[in-house]
């Protein structure tokens, strides 16, 4: 699990494709000091995971992180578009008993979007991101999202009625410098993952009240 608060920015140092996956290489420095083979890491808001050690040591010994990516994964999320250079969003798993600085999120992307519109402001900045229409029930204004894996709060969002579902976020400073938001532009895609509590909830209603999961009453005592 993680929180969506960014620790730091990585370099995308390699991608070396294979028929149906691919590995990724990143020089994460000091976010992966205590990373092992089998930990998770969050790229641009994908969860993946180290593997073992290459010829120059582990992730903890070289700064680099490597992971092997999947087909899916790589159609599935922005991942599939990284090149040698590309900056990217790093993010350690969340420590048990730590801070929930963000909200839960847990590094599996429900979908692809794309930045629509940049409007930069005095002090701040504003991206709307066109989302794919079957995440849209699970926005809503002042709720969070998770948008290349940063966590961020939703200051406006579509209309029901409309076919194409957009978002909008406002990026304070902070964000602008510490993520790979300051450099984005109009076009770029973005990772989305909705809240997962919405998610949970619309499954639990999917379901005819007759078939929802009763609670055993115990024994009774009238």
């Amino acid at each position: 699990m993680f929180t969506g608060i960014i620790e730091g920015l990585g370099t995308v140092v390699d991608v070396a494709r294979h028929e149906d996956s691919a590995v990724l290489t990143i020089d994460a420095g000091d976010v992966v000091a205590d990373l092992g083979p089998g930990g998770s890491l969050a790229v641009d808001g994908v969860c993946l995971t180290s593997i073992v050690e290459d010829e120059n040591g582990t992730a903890a010994e070289t700064g680099r992180f490597v992971a092997e990516v999947m087909g899916e994964t790589l159609r599935l999320t922005g991942l599939g578009a990284l090149t040698p250079g590309d900056p990217v969003n790093l993010e350690r798993c969340t420590v048990a008993g730590g801070r929930l600085d963000g909200h839960v999120v847990q590094g599996h992307v429900d979908g692809l979007g794309e930045v629509i519109a940049r409007t930069d402001h005095a002090e701040w900045t504003t991206l709307r991101i066109g989302i794919p229409a079957r995440l849209a029930p699970f926005t809503a204004v002042k709720g969070s999202i998770a948008l290349n894996g940063v966590s961020l709060t939703l200051t406006a969002v579509s209309e029901p009625s409309l076919a194409e579902a957009w978002v909008e976020v406002g990026l304070i400073p902070a964000t602008l410098t510490h993520t790979t938001f300051g450099g984005i532009r109009t076009g770029d895609p973005v990772n989305v993952e909705v809240d997962v509590i919405a998610k949970y909830t619309a499954r639990l209603l999917s379901f005819a009240p007759a078939t929802a999961p009763t609670t055993d009453r115990g024994v009774d005592h009238d």
